[in-house]
């Protein structure tokens, strides 16, 4: 793989909907527009003044009622449906077959041999770190190997942040001052540098660097010495992949609410910050995210209003009366009411992915890879209520619900069903808006080059910002899976509706693909790898937008008083659920669960290649806070990980007295732990 596996498994996502509708559309193209436009239904509406286009002349909306026409649309149905499925079938098998042998052919990473430990139940003989390591000692005393207990470390980590910004701030005064010796920078020392005493910039710095700096170190004795910045948990990893499997897999105590393990993601992937939330408060901030999304959802028009409401007239010379004058100019006034609302409109929905992401990490993941899934699955339910249904049914999402509360279940598909064939025109022009100019954008990389240029304009000082500026950053990918599942939606819900779209949908993915692929290989930089345990939720949206598909189909065939045909559809929501239910048991524990045969496998030959592997050193230090690892970038070499750090996870001595539980002696009870080096003394019998 030479971008990761999840990036050749997010190109697949593409190439599956090339697989899926490229034979639905001449399917469709063969079956179905012959026997939509050999009607005249519409010919004779427009002598009742209903309007229409040429395009609905290829959709269903040209048949008559209670037509023996629909039956081949129900056949298509069934033809979609199983192609569909089988086409998911077989990508499901291949990814689960190339994580697994991703993982038996990747390199040794940490996450490999370590497991997360969390809700370490207190004690009152021994800190969070003695109690781990007692524990895993009696219950894996064969496979345990070393620890290292979560700290939290979020203020630490902030003021390691400024500090680094201060430094930085010192090397730009510092190449002014290079560049013209004769006179010493000045700043001020208010917000922004606009208001406050004015002082050297260089002596400033230099004092506020030497002030974090004694900070910091505060900070972290504080940190080594506090027992209540220590968090019940902890980081274990094992001797072999084996022993990390059977650990991360099976219930570690009688309680069922303590000792919970859970594989550990790879260091790169670990949001720190979140690791420090308890345990126990991530059951309520879940439900309270719930709850937010749904009214983010549902009333998402309502600051939207507010916002264009102060971009339009009106709005701004109540907000400012003192620009009445200059906002009354003909110019002025067109550009406000033509441009600005619009405006204010993107520039909000430019931050809801922000807003998704910020939700995401309020509810506690501890990695980036369920953050950006958790955010791209609500992502997805945004742009299916505000845009899919938005459009289709002409109004706010408020609206939308205000009616469905207001009428029989049975009712909806119909509503819905009904719009459907209406709108095909406006998707056609969304999708070559939106897809076809968003790949565009993608391949110029219009965005970046904007940002870049407004940080080199307002916040570059020296050569670490400009290559920070340059970075293009990651994929994306809980903004540009959610996108690639709505054409999803709209292929499988237009394909028996209106096959004319088909064309549109099939150049965005073959274009996407093209472009993706490029930008991967030879832009985007992979900030983490997951072995593509996004794919369950890839495949699960796919269903999802399948049954949609089906349901509205039965809505719209129900209107158009096909009752003898109707019912045949039923089967189809039945047999796409049970396929769904099928590849979940079948193929999803390769997502959650490693294959203890696979890890022995793994275990074996690397024994094999590699019989003096110092695992301990390697894995000693892999999950220690990046704030506690040395910092490369201090210019006076100072080192923010000493002894103390690197050892916290090695000697670890036990205050019990009793030996019954332990397999060999603790430190303080009489001897060594299997844990500590080699050239800790074992202490007398007592």
């Amino acid at each position: 793989m030479y971008a990761g596996l999840d990036s050749a498994v997010y190109l697949r996502i593409y190439l599956i909907g090339l697989k899926i509708f490229v034979p639905i559309a001449f399917l469709a193209w063969a079956m179905l527009v012959p026997v939509n436009w050999t009607n005249s239904t519409l010919e004779r509406a427009k002598l009742n003044n209903i309007t229409s286009s040429n395009i609905d002349k290829l959709s269903i909306s040209n048949i008559p009622v209670s037509s023996q026409r629909f039956w081949s649309h129900i056949v298509m149905a069934y033809a979609i449906t199983f192609w569909t499925c089988y086409v998911l079938l077989k990508e499901y098998a291949k990814v689960a077959s190339m994580r697994l042998q991703f993982l038996a052919s990747d390199e040794r990473r940490p996450d490999q041999f370590t497991v997360l430990a969390r809700n370490v139940p207190p004690d009152a003989d021994e800190s969070v770190s003695e109690l781990v390591e007692h524990f895993f000692l009696v219950n894996h005393p064969d496979h345990y190997l070393t620890h290292q207990v979560v700290y939290n470390a979020n203020k630490l980590a902030k003021l390691v942040k400024k500090k680094k910004k201060t430094q930085n701030w010192l090397v730009y005064y510092k190449n002014k001052y290079s560049r013209n010796s004769s006179e010493r920078p000045f700043m001020k020392t208010g917000f922004l540098g606009l208001w406050g005493n004015k002082v050297d910039a260089i002596d400033h710095h230099e004092s506020e660097i030497e002030k974090l700096s004694k900070e910091i170190v505060a900070e972290r004795e504080r940190i080594a010495d506090d027992p209540k910045s220590i968090m019940p948990a902890a980081f274990v990893s094992f001797k072999s992949r084996w022993g990390a499997a059977v650990c991360a897999q099976t219930q570690q105590s009688r309680n069922p609410t303590i000792w919970l393990t859970e594989w550990a993601p790879d260091p790169r992937d670990v949001y720190w910050p979140n690791l420090t939330i308890p345990y126990v408060s991530l059951s309520v901030r879940r439900p309270i995210i719930a709850v937010a999304f749904f009214f983010l959802t549902f009333f998402f028009m309502i600051p939207i209003a507010l916002v264009q409401s102060l971009a339009s007239l009106e709005g701004i010379e109540k907000a400012a009366p003192f620009l009445k004058p200059v906002v009354e100019k003909d110019f002025i006034k067109s550009l406000i009411t033509g441009f600005l609302p619009g405006i204010a409109l993107k520039l909000f929905l430019i931050f809801l992915p922000t807003i998704l992401m910020i939700m995401s990490k309020f509810e506690g993941f501890i990695s980036r890879s369920s953050l950006e899934r958790r955010s791209a699955s609500r992502y997805y339910l945004f742009n299916f209520v505000n845009v899919f249904l938005g459009s289709i049914i002409t109004g706010s999402a408020l609206e939308q619900l205000d009616s469905f509360i207001h009428q029989s279940a049975n009712a909806i598909p119909k509503t819905i069903g009904v719009a459907i064939p209406i709108k095909a025109t406006f998707f056609i022009t969304y999708i070559m808006v939106d897809g076809w100019a968003g790949i565009a954008a993608e391949i110029l990389m219009v965005k970046h080059l904007i940002i870049y240029h407004l940080k080199n304009f307002f916040l570059v000082k020296t050569e670490r910002d400009r290559e920070e500026a340059m970075d293009p950053g990651s994929l994306g990918f809980h903004i540009g899976e959610p996108r690639i599942q709505f054409y999803f939606l709209l292929g499988l819900v237009y394909a028996t509706v209106t096959p004319v779209i088909l064309p549109f949908i099939i150049i965005f993915f073959g274009l996407a693909y093209v472009v993706f692929r490029h930008q991967i290989i030879n832009v985007y930089n992979q900030k983490y790898e997951s072995a593509a345990a996004f794919w369950p939720d890839v495949h699960g949206r796919v269903i999802t937008a399948l049954v949609i598909s089906q349901v509205l189909l039965m809505g719209l065939l129900s209107t158009k008083k096909a009752a003898q045909s109707t019912p045949f559809l039923l089967a189809l929501p039945v047999l796409t659920i049970w396929f769904h239910r099928f590849c979940k048991g079948r193929y999803k524990p390769a997502f959650i669960i490693y294959p203890l045969q696979e890890a022995m496998m793994k275990d074996t030959l690397e024994h094999a290649t590699e019989p003096h592997l110092n695992l301990k050193g390697y894995l000693q230090n892999a999950y220690i806070h990046p704030v506690f690892k040395a910092s490369e970038d201090d210019e006076d070499g100072e080192e923010v990980l000493d002894e103390n750090w690197e050892n916290e996870s090695v000697v670890v001595a036990t205050k019990r007295q009793s030996r019954m539980n332990t397999p060999v002696p603790s430190k303080v009870s009489g001897g060594s732990s299997p844990s500590l080096p080699e050239t800790v003394q074992e202490l007398p019998q007592p």
